[in-house]
């Protein structure tokens, strides 16, 4: 695999990320796309940010043991010498029928054709470092099996190259605080595998990884368990519910794009299916937070407002008070975003050409988002929550001429609290004739104008993310 481009800008880029009581890295799976975290962390190892928690599902979880595995000086060798095992050389008729497409000049055919044919061949021969196929398979119906031997690939070689490149003794010494998530076969429950709680094994990050039917269960301490993202492709809610009284930067890296364009064939379906089913939802999740943290202020302010004997002594006022306490959350979120040639056999695409443009994407990606050094800055104490995406502005790749990008939906930061200036300006206006108040209610609906609003967060000194 070729080295990474040089970073041009980071003689002249000073970047010192403020004190957060927390930086959790947060990855997502995807299968091939991994590669697209490596780069990330090539990216974060080079200004030096070290996470304090690294926290992943399926291909994330594997990441998560390179990182944390090895010393802060080798993570990044570490992942590329990994990456280069799980991965395959592009063979001599994959190499010839790209060269013969691109001489009759179909350069974008041919690069499709690579990629296609890169990926049958992991469907037949499986990666030799990672899975090979299982033979013979179960008979459906007469071949009943123990769970970790249903599958269509057996993963037996993935143990030994993650003992080959992660220090599992180091995971567990608990310099990094390490989470992957699974799901219970028997139970349907997501858990969390933690160095915190328990000693972690390779099968902890195998059984993070092992979707059906493709990849057999992993037993652990006598229960069966399938990759995480059957119910959550992300952890970023274990880390957000664990550090609610923190400062709390996440790195939120992920592999599938909710949007994207609408399908045009079965390929397409299959591959937009895809995309939707394993993306995180985190705009469900960051929304939810939003409101939580203004719920929060809410509660705080009303607390306030209370006798001093009552907070002071209520238990229920005290209660409300611990649960009004809260530290503030950052989130910047980096996204995959597809390339023209990939299709919906992306995810099991291990060629080494592909390796090395989703390392060189996540690298690209977590250097232009340092560029936007006030997006890493602690959000204010009345905001409490701040989420910021360096892609979230553009037009999906790949989108047709002609047709209008997707209008980006909800600001990057909540709604700042009411000021003593705004609620006297409520209480004149709730004492006026009907015609004033529909006068005020117009100039109110204004000011909730994208515009406005954008206008508005400037001013704020909150950062507004301009098309790239």
């Amino acid at each position: 695999m070729p080295t990474s481009p040089r970073n041009t800008a980071a003689k002249t880029l000073a970047f010192e990320l403020p004190h957060y009581d927390e930086v959790a890295l947060v990855l997502q799976g995807g299968g091939a796309l991994g590669s697209y975290q490596a780069g990330v962390y090539e990216g974060l190892a080079e200004v030096g940010v070290h996470p304090s928690w690294v926290a992943g599902i399926s291909i994330g979880a594997l990441n998560t043991a390179i990182i944390a595995g090895n010393a802060p000086e080798d993570r990044v060798k570490a992942l590329r010498e990994f990456w280069n095992a799980i991965c395959q050389p592009a063979d001599s008729f994959g190499a010839f029928a790209a060269q013969a497409a691109t001489a009759f000049g179909l350069g974008d055919h041919a690069r499709k054709w690579a990629s296609m044919w890169s990926a049958s061949r992991t469907l037949t021969e499986g990666q030799r470092r990672f899975f090979t196929p299982r033979v013979p398979l179960p008979i459906p119906g007469f071949d009943k099996r123990q769970p970790d031997e249903v599958s269509f690939y057996d993963t037996a070689a993935l143990r030994k190259t993650l003992l080959d490149y992660a220090d599992f003794d180091r995971i567990n010494r608990g310099g990094i605080r390490v989470s992957v998530g699974a799901v219970n076969v028997r139970k349907g429950n997501l858990i969390y595998f933690d160095n915190t709680k328990m000693c972690l094994k390779p099968e902890h990050f195998m059984a993070s990884g092992a979707l059906p039917p493709g990849f057999p269960a992993v037993e652990i301490d006598g229960e069966y368990y399938w990759d995480g993202g059957l119910v959550s492709n992300t952890p970023l809610t274990e880390i957000i519910e664990d550090n609610q009284h923190k400062d709390t930067l996440v790195l939120q890296v992920d592999l599938w794009s909710a949007r994207g364009n609408l399908p045009g064939d079965f390929p397409d379906v299959s591959e937009r299916t895809k995309d939707i089913q394993f993306s995180s939802r985190t705009r469900a999740i960051t929304n939810l937070l939003s409101a939580k943290q203004k719920h929060k202020r809410v509660l705080k302010e009303m607390i306030d407002l209370l006798p001093d004997e009552v907070r002071r002594t209520h238990p229920l006022v005290q209660e409300a008070a611990d649960l009004a306490d809260g530290g503030a959350i950052n989130i910047v979120h980096l996204i995959y975003n597809n390339k023209f040639y990939e299709g919906h056999y992306k995810d099991y695409e291990f060629s080494f050409d592909t390796l090395s443009e989703h390392w060189s994407s996540g690298l690209e990606d977590i250097r232009r988002s340092f560029t936007h050094a006030e997006w890493f800055d602690i959000p204010s104490r009345e905001l409490g929550f701040a989420t910021h995406d360096i892609h979230r502005h553009q037009i999906p790749p790949g989108a047709q001429p002609g047709v209008s990008a997707e209008v980006p939906e909800t600001p990057d930061t909540p709604e700042a609290p009411e000021t003593p200036a705004t609620a006297s300006a409520k209480t004149r206006n709730a004492g006026a004739p009907a015609a004033n108040k529909r006068a005020a209610a117009a100039a109110n609906d204004q000011s909730n104008t994208p515009a406005t609003a954008k206008r508005t967060r400037s001013r704020a000194k909150t950062s507004t993310l301009k098309s790239a």
